[in-house]
């Protein structure tokens, strides 16, 4: 969705953006200590208390955390009293944010938190993720995350569209980058190491690993009383592909391309795109389908590769892309976020910043 020739849609803004320093473990913190010097760090960013924020709204999932209504528990991280306007999605914080944003759109509030957060650590988050495939006919075989993702690869290599020492080439590039992010969990010369499953080798894949991220957003006036340079939204949308992976073409993502036309994204060149690509070979496709030249500045966080904290990485890219709005070092950015296997739930937001 796009606010283009629509003046009577208010202009929202990200104004703030913090995370945690992403760590194999997280120790014996629970999700709540691990939230709360995220959540204190981006309220200060903005002079903001709880009791100012309009509305709050959270990312996480049950699966990972054990445990029903999980993220009830994080609430003592926001504060709870006096009552607040709150909601949850059992997805990426990406997908909280799109909902903050359409209740700002509404007039109902002026200004939202939204904050995801995920412990991969205390169990096998490939185990895990089948439970988001196909109940009946694959969920029962157990695939799990990166043996789907080597299908995906190695239809990319078949179809002649990439090759290990290219995939390798994304992995060092995005590890490189990353030495100039101290959140990073992954940074300089990392090895790509023996394969996980062929095609993939250990440096194709994401790291696991614990985080939390959360950000601010603010409409109109709002927004730049309380960030510099805030980094408006100017068009976002979210698009899924077939849940059957095979009816699906793995070397492309319609429902990327789909979501970014959506946004606005094709309109004008974007100069930075955070990509939320776990694995190497999803970079290949997302930069295909997101038309994104070598002028783009890609990943310059470091990305899922270098830090993959499950339900917040997605979210992170917002961020990221917003901080480098912040900073004047991006004028109009792209943001993606992902969920599901193989690319199946894609997320696009087009950010830009001032003059």
């Amino acid at each position: 969705m796009t606010r283009e020739g629509a003046e009577d849609v208010r202009d929202i803004a990200v104004v703030a953006f913090a995370q945690t320093d992403h760590r194999r473990t997280s120790g014996e913190l629970s999700e709540v200590e691990m939230l709360m010097p995220v959540l204190h760090e981006v309220l200060q960013a903005t002079g903001l208390k709880t009791a100012d924020i309009g509305f709050t709204c959270s990312g996480s999932s049950d699966y990972l955390a054990g445990r029903a209504f999980s993220f009830t528990m994080a609430l003592d991280g926001v504060g709870a009293w006096p009552p607040i306007s709150e909601s949850h999605v059992e997805m990426d914080g990406a997908w909280a944010l799109y909902e903050a944003w359409t209740k700002l759109l509404t007039g109902d509030a002026d200004t939202a938190l939204v904050y995801s957060y995920g412990k991969s650590s205390p169990g096998s988050v490939r185990d895990v993720l089948t439970r988001q495939l196909d109940p009946y006919y694959v969920a029962p075989l157990w695939p799990d995350s990166v043996a789907l993702a080597a299908l995906q690869a190695q239809a990319l290599i078949d179809a002649g569209e990439t090759d290990e020492p290219a995939l390798a080439g994304v992995a060092a590039r995005s590890r490189a980058s990353a030495t100039a992010n101290s959140h990073a969990q992954l940074s300089g010369a990392v090895p790509q190491g023996d394969y996980l499953v062929r095609p993939l080798r250990r440096g194709d894949c994401p790291p696991i690993g614990d985080g939390a991220a959360a950000v601010i957003l603010a409409a109109g006036e709002r927004a730049r009383e309380l960030c510099p340079r805030p980094a408006w939204i100017r068009g976002i949308d979210h698009r899924i592909e077939a849940h059957g992976l095979g009816v699906r073409d793995l070397t492309d993502s319609p429902s990327a391309r789909l979501a970014a036309e959506k946004a606005g994204a094709f309109e004008r060149p974007v100069d930075t795109a955070e990509l939320h690509a776990p694995f190497t070979s999803q970079e290949v496709i997302l930069r295909q389908a997101l038309r994104l030249d070598g002028e783009v500045t890609v990943n310059p966080s470091g990305g899922a590769l270098a830090a993959n904290p499950v339900m917040a990485a997605g979210l992170i890219r917002i961020g990221e892309a917003a901080a480098r709005v912040h900073r004047g070092e991006s004028d109009r950015a792209l943001a993606h976020a992902t969920s599901g296997p193989c690319l199946q739930q894609n997320l696009v937001a087009v950010l830009e910043g001032e003059s």
